[in-house]
């Protein structure tokens, strides 16, 4: 059920304390819009080849503010700006037992 769901390992320490570097979450296909503290899974606005994992700090129109939770070490939307709602992949449902 890939196409569903997704299990994705924390990497680094954006999202600390909310979540430890080598965690594991199951996150599902974006299938509602983005809400405002919501926990994303997005591709690098900067390397599309690499996937980010922040929080929704807010909206403006179809355009997203994303932040990592430990801010002084985040790479965020202070960085690279909006995203656009539409590119985000997934959202994080879970914890990983």
């Amino acid at each position: 059920m890939q196409f569903l769901f997704r299990r994705v390992a924390v990497d680094g320490h954006s999202m600390m304390p909310t979540y430890l570097p080598g965690e594991r979450l199951t996150a599902i296909r974006r299938w509602r819009p983005v809400r405002v503290g919501d926990v994303v899974v997005v591709r690098d606005p900067r390397d599309r080849g690499r996937w980010l994992l922040k929080r929704c700090v807010g909206r403006k129109g179809h355009q997203l503010d994303l932040r990592g939770d430990n801010a002084g070490v985040s790479t965020d939307s202070r960085d690279f700006g909006l995203v656009r709602s539409r590119d985000v992949a997934w959202i994080v449902w879970k914890r990983r037992a």
